[in-house]
């Protein structure tokens, strides 16, 4: 199968650092790997309603809403997707978590197959953040691993960037100089963590 990468773009702010880093990484991939690049802002999903008890499947189904579909379509034609989110408040952006929300929904769209087409694919972050100490990113990391642990997909890690104002980002050699070989490494299934 032909990669295919899907760069779900998190941030409010367009071209900001997250998404500059996530550029220099697929900058590094080779010419024949498909890339999609969405960003969330300008597709707007309405609110996500877990009414998995109620005895309905999907708040709102896909083929009603024309984002939610091409979200749907998008991920699922994705060999490789990548989540670029700022780390807002230690996690991800509210515009990265509410499309994670609907994947719990899509595990319920007829014909969608979601968790078996996930299965094996792999799941990739790119993030920048205002602070010198990585570990405030644990939090979004977290995140990532363990929906991708749950989908029984592949894990591979977050490129991580520092940068507060438009473009510092470009001024982290070391994010910069990973960002070269971040999609080349090797992605193990992703593992819940043990106590």
């Amino acid at each position: 199968m032909t990669r295919r990468f899907l760069f779900v773009l998190g941030s409010a702010r367009p071209d900001g650092n997250t998404e500059r880093l996530a550029r220099r990484a697929a900058e590094q991939l080779p010419p024949d790997v498909e890339q999609e690049w969405i960003r969330l802002a300008d597709h707007p999903l309405p609110d996500f309603l877990d009414i998995r008890h109620d005895g309905i499947v999907g708040a709102v189904q896909p083929t009603e809403n024309d984002t939610i579909r091409q979200l749907l379509d998008a991920t699922l034609a994705a060999t490789d997707i990548v989540i670029a989110s700022p780390v807002y408040w230690y996690s991800l952006s509210g515009l990265t978590k509410r499309y994670l929300d609907y994947w719990s929904d899509w595990l319920r769209v007829p014909g969608a197959d979601f968790r078996a087409t996930m299965a094996g694919r792999t799941l990739w972050g790119v993030s920048a953040l205002a602070d010198d100490e990585p570990v405030v990113a644990d939090p979004l990391i977290g995140t990532l691993n363990n929906s991708a642990a749950y989908l029984k997909m592949r894990f591979g890690g977050v490129l991580l960037g520092n940068g507060s104002a438009p473009g510092d980002v470009l001024k982290d050699t070391e994010a910069l100089t990973r960002a070269k070989t971040f999609f080349a490494q090797d992605t193990p299934l992703a593992r819940f963590p043990t106590p």
